[in-house]
């Protein structure tokens, strides 16, 4: 298939890296990777600590594993589901098949959704949390601001992915449906029958009312 199809510029075509990495969705996505990067490394780097009651490492965010856990667990995920869309941005041009595509653009539509969201709740939750900490450890105060700080760059940074992929799937579909063609139209129209139908030559031999047969006069 020919043509912008779900965002692509050419099918089967070659990787071009100078175009794919100036592509605004790409760019996004690459800011979302390294975003997600600084949010669990900050939190696995020094996000835990010691107390002087307990030996065990204690999260910074009041104290609560949940609020580190989210933190690791949507950064890693994130981080993962970036590398997966990059390979897939990357194979897009040379997918032809248009149903192949849209799921593409559909997965990457629902994923953006998904992670925005959760991009959401998972500053609000930090941010609770750290707000609600009563002792705030000399070292790791950096990172838990960093580590807040960019989940709520990246709910932007989703969503831009949110918005790519949404207008990608409007421009396929609008695409599709204008080149779509109902295939009946390839085929002539039938002939009419009773307009070409012609009477047989013998049809007026015989005068109605008589058995006698009449030859036709030529």
């Amino acid at each position: 298939m020919e043509g912008n199809v779900y965002g692509a510029a050419m099918s089967g075509g070659s990787f071009d890296p100078s175009n794919f990495f100036q592509q605004p969705h790409v760019i996004a996505r690459v800011v979302s990777w390294i975003f997600s990067i600084v949010v669990f490394s900050c939190i696995t780097s020094e996000g835990y600590m010691n107390t002087h009651t307990s030996e065990p490492l204690q999260c910074i965010f009041n104290q609560n594993v949940d609020a580190c856990h989210y933190g690791v667990g949507i950064g890693v995920l994130a981080f993962l589901i970036c590398i997966v869309f990059f390979v897939l941005d990357a194979y897009f041009p040379q997918i032809s098949n248009a149903n192949q595509r849209k799921h593409i653009v559909m997965a990457d539509l629902g994923v953006s959704a998904l992670w925005t969201f959760l991009w959401f709740i998972g500053f609000c939750f930090l941010t609770n949390q750290w707000v609600n900490t009563m002792v705030i450890p000399i070292i790791g105060v950096d990172s838990a601001r960093a580590a807040i700080a960019f989940s709520f760059f990246s709910i932007f940074s989703w969503g831009l992915l949110l918005a790519f992929a949404y207008k990608r799937y409007q421009v396929g579909v609008s695409d599709f449906s204008e080149k779509y063609t109902d295939p009946s139209s390839d085929y002539p129209p039938y002939p009419n029958v009773s307009e070409n139908y012609q009477q047989p030559p013998f049809a007026n031999a015989a005068q109605p009312g008589t058995d006698e047969y009449v030859p036709p006069a030529y």
